[in-house]
């Protein structure tokens, strides 16, 4: 008697329903798996075997056939071994397999039939309800996050005998109760006011927040270039749901999220170290997997002594940042990630870090601190909005009692700043904030008077500025007359904006 389950596969951030076909056939005992396996399922026929024997539930004699359909799908991972035992089980006719028409089941099986968590839970979920199906059968551990999805039952299955017993009518799953996506509290991880000192430096942080610009910090070792950053977070608009959802969706993919945590409330913050591999910071693999400028998505990634980073995973970056997508190629197809992530970088000015300091001097050869500095190229430099000098921090102001703002207050002003661009943006889907303007709306939003026109054009000619250069400090322009109140942007704005471009001399 053939028997049909119905389950889920994570094709880059998305579900695909997987019809998982269960019968019997001639042969000797044994089970093949077909429809585009994977290893991990493949392996499947062993423990589901075992698990099933060890739940006491009879296991047939004969061969054993299992169907993966749309074969066209690749299937990867454990989470096919719960349907495929329930499948089974089914075959043997104690159950009624109409039982089961309208729910997904997903879960790993331990040997003796415990269910296991599996990856990419929330999409399946979303996937689920969509297709129309009213439950969701998953890990004890997994339904927090697929309670997130509204109108979706969703039951929590500790054991294969659990579920048999559910199904059977001997004792009843409870389902989980639907989570408030509202009860989920965000966290600051360093607050604003902590760091000493550094004035001018929060000032840029707080432009760079309130627009979405690329920030690039460059002092000496020990100035709190790592501690601003980490600061960056709690100055950020709070997530909306659907942001929140947006960024859970990849960290449920990339098996990243707290087991306390079912949805990530608090903007990313990701640092990865530069011996990080091409394919770890963009994704890939052969079955492609989010990186970490996806998994910084909707939040910040931040590249702490940036020249040290190769130069092909540096380059790599300059798609992303303009696109807001990262898309793997592979002979099997293409696959998307999302990528809408503010960069923040760090570099120390030279290899010892002491260019320019006042008080210890640097032991470099000139042509060693040119060397240093011309390892970030010009085009990826280009993509920096703000360029900013954080000096070393004198003795009174680091033992000064005195606490600066917090990043509560300055979040309020990135808010207003945000609600602003949000109205003059409202008619547009891609563009959320000043840093996504396209050159239509740099023509048609930042609009520049005859004393700011004389300023950007003397500007051009000496710092000599690319037409990107160019659109990007007039973006900055907007973001600063945006956080001042400012229907229109004022020489002032200008000013500060230019403030913000590389110095000549700085860039050897």
């Amino acid at each position: 008697m053939l028997a049909r389950i119905y389950s889920c596969a994570v094709v880059g951030l998305e579900g695909v329903i997987v019809e998982v076909e269960v019968d019997t056939t001639q042969g000797f005992p044994g089970m093949d798996i077909v429809g585009l396996p994977d290893a991990a399922v493949k392996e499947s026929a062993a423990r589901v075997q075992t698990a099933i024997r060890n739940a006491g539930l009879p296991y047939p004699r004969e061969r054993i056939v299992v169907n993966l359909a749309p074969a066209s799908v690749r299937k990867e991972g454990p989470a096919y071994d719960l349907p495929i035992a329930l499948g089974i089980v089914l075959m043997g006719g104690s159950l009624n397999p109409d039982i089961v028409k309208d729910a997904l089941i997903v879960g790993e099986l331990s040997l003796d039939g415990i269910v296991r968590h599996a990856r990419g839970v929330l999409p399946m979920a979303a996937k689920a309800r969509a297709e129309g199906f009213k439950r969701i059968f998953v890990a004890v551990e997994d339904a927090p996050q697929a309670a997130l999805i509204p109108d979706l039952e969703v039951l929590p299955v500790t054991t294969l005998s659990a579920l048999y017993g559910h199904l059977g009518g001997l004792r009843t799953i409870q389902p989980h109760p639907p989570l408030e996506t509202e009860s989920v509290p965000p966290s600051v991880l360093t607050d604003f006011r902590e760091i000493k000192g550094q004035e001018h430096v929060k000032r840029a942080l707080e432009v760079a927040a309130a627009g979405g610009h690329n920030v690039l910090m460059m002092g000496p070792p020990g100035a709190g270039k790592t501690l601003l950053a980490r600061a960056m977070p709690g100055i950020l608009p709070e997530m909306s749901i659907d942001e929140a959802l947006d960024v859970t969706r990849v960290y449920s993919v990339a098996d990243a999220l707290p087991p306390d945590m079912p949805m990530i409330r608090t903007r990313p913050f990701r640092a990865p170290h530069h011996t990080i591999s091409h394919a770890g910071l963009v994704g890939g693999g052969n079955i492609p997997q989010p990186g970490e400028i996806s998994l910084a998505h909707r939040g910040v990634l931040f590249l702490d002594e940036l020249p040290e980073f190769g130069t092909r995973v540096l380059e790599v970056l300059r798609q992303p940042i303009e696109d807001k997508v990262v898309t793997i190629s592979r002979a099997r197809g293409s696959l998307t990630f999302p990528a809408n992530f503010m960069l923040v970088g760090a570099m120390n000015p030279c290899p010892c870090g002491y260019f320019g300091d006042s008080l210890k001097p640097c032991t470099c050869a000139p042509a060693m601190v040119t060397k240093y500095q011309k390892r970030i190229s010009g085009p990826m430099l280009d993509r920096m909005d703000i360029h900013i000098e954080v000096p070393r921090v004198n003795y009174e102001k680091l033992s000064s009692e005195h606490l600066g703002e917090s990043s509560a207050d300055i979040r309020a002003r990135v808010e207003s700043a945000r609600a602003r661009q949000r109205v003059r943006f409202a008619d547009s889907v891609e563009i959320v904030s000043n840093s996504d303007m396209r050159v239509a709306e740099v023509r048609q939003f930042c609009k520049l008077d005859e004393t700011g026109e004389s300023l950007i054009r003397a500007a051009m000619s000496q710092l000599q500025l690319s037409a990107r250069a160019y659109h990007r400090i007039l973006k900055l322009a907007r973001t600063i007359a945006d956080l001042a109140d400012s229907d229109s942007i004022q020489q002032t704005h200008l000013a500060e904006a230019l403030q913000y471009r590389p110095k000549l001399n700085m860039m050897g």
